[in-house]
């Protein structure tokens, strides 16, 4: 069904979707539903998006009222092709909102060019008025893009966050699967949306009925805000040695400062012949090798999601030499960076 537009030229939304189930759950509280607008860009994340959205549709299926309504829209109201390569059908084409709906950012992989400005204009408009806007999966990008994320807390996806954080060094980008701050709110994706909206559930509804919707969404335990989207260190390497953790997180934290193994070894608390040894036996490589390819894999983010320099990405990722980032690159992607960043490498193409 297609939205329509009122006088003020303001979307109106479609009516509210109540499916029927065995499992109902009263609700007291009595309210205005809440109206939200998912914005699907290119290759969103199919996972986020219905992680999202079926909460939204739960809820109302366990009150049998129309405690939620929503609109989705893409830039032009043509269907979206998915990161996975399915196409959505949408409502309508991006507009304006009332100030009460939550307008939400669907991303995805990464495009070059970034977000279009029409919808950049659109989302300060919303903000500018008092709306809510948040970021699915890699959303934050187009709120930071609008300028709308300067010196707040927010994330994306764990996987985009070191470009992002080239690009964007003015926002407070953490680890966390999801993050509110004031009238914005972003997650990194997956299970991380569903988090962030059994949250918005129990701030209208109460916990109680939030915990229904879980359980609903078969949810075995609803996590904080402050929890963190990867695995520990230790959970990673498959080793609690506090050493061998207490290097990596030193090569993690100085990417473009590389330390000298010494100095990471006295970080880790033992000598360089011991660090070593542990590196040898838990990762299979020496340490020098671990943090070059911990490096590199930090440039090769950095060139498919930004358009720093090779130069520039050199530099970021702790390397001196330009000559020699490139001959590393090739020994560990088989393509030199250019290539890679113009699309005509081979997908897949590393060397352990």
């Amino acid at each position: 069904m297609t939205s329509m537009r009122d006088s003020s030229g303001l979307t109106e939304e479609r009516p509210a979707v109540i499916p029927v189930g065995a499992a109902y759950c009263a609700v007291d509280i009595d309210r205005p539903s809440r109206h939200f607008a998912f914005l699907l860009q290119p290759d969103f994340t199919l996972l986020a998006f219905s992680a999202a959205l079926d909460p939204l549709r739960i809820a109302n299926q366990l009150a049998q009222r129309p405690l939620y309504r929503w609109t989705v829209c893409s830039q032009d109201g043509a269907p979206v092709s998915s990161s996975c390569g399915m196409s959505v059908n949408v409502d309508q084409p991006l507009a304006r909102f009332a100030r009460d709906t939550d307008l939400v950012v669907c991303g995805g992989t990464v495009r070059p060019g970034g977000s279009h400005p029409g919808a950049r204009a659109i989302l300060r408009e919303h903000v500018r008025f008092g709306g809510r806007v948040g970021g699915i999966c890699t959303g934050a990008i187009a709120l930071a893009e609008a300028g709308l994320l300067e010196g707040r807390k927010a994330t994306l996806h764990w996987e985009n966050q070191p470009a992002f954080r080239e690009q964007f060094p003015q926002v407070e980008i953490t680890t966390n699967t999801y993050e509110l701050d004031g009238g914005i709110f972003t997650c990194g994706g997956g299970v991380g949306a569903t988090d962030m909206m059994l949250l918005r559930i129990e701030e209208d509804y109460g916990p109680s009925f939030a915990d229904v919707v879980a359980d609903m969404c078969l949810y075995g335990q609803r996590r904080g805000e402050r929890t963190q989207q990867r695995a520990s260190v230790s959970s990673a390497i498959d080793s609690r040695n506090p050493l061998l953790v207490r290097a990596i997180k030193a090569m993690q934290a100085n990417i473009e400062t590389p330390p000298s193994m010494d100095d990471l070894a006295a970080a880790a608390g033992c000598s360089r012949r011991q660090m070593e040894r542990l590196f040898m036996k838990y990762c299979g490589k020496t340490p020098y090798r671990f943090f070059r390819d911990l490096r590199l894999d930090h440039a090769r983010g950095l060139l498919r999601e930004t358009d720093l320099s090779v130069s520039e990405i050199a530099v970021a990722s702790g390397f001196a030499s330009q000559v020699v980032f490139i001959k590393s690159f090739r020994g560990r992607f088989v393509h030199a960076p250019g290539r890679f960043r113009s699309g005509k490498a081979a997908p897949l193409q590393t060397t352990p």
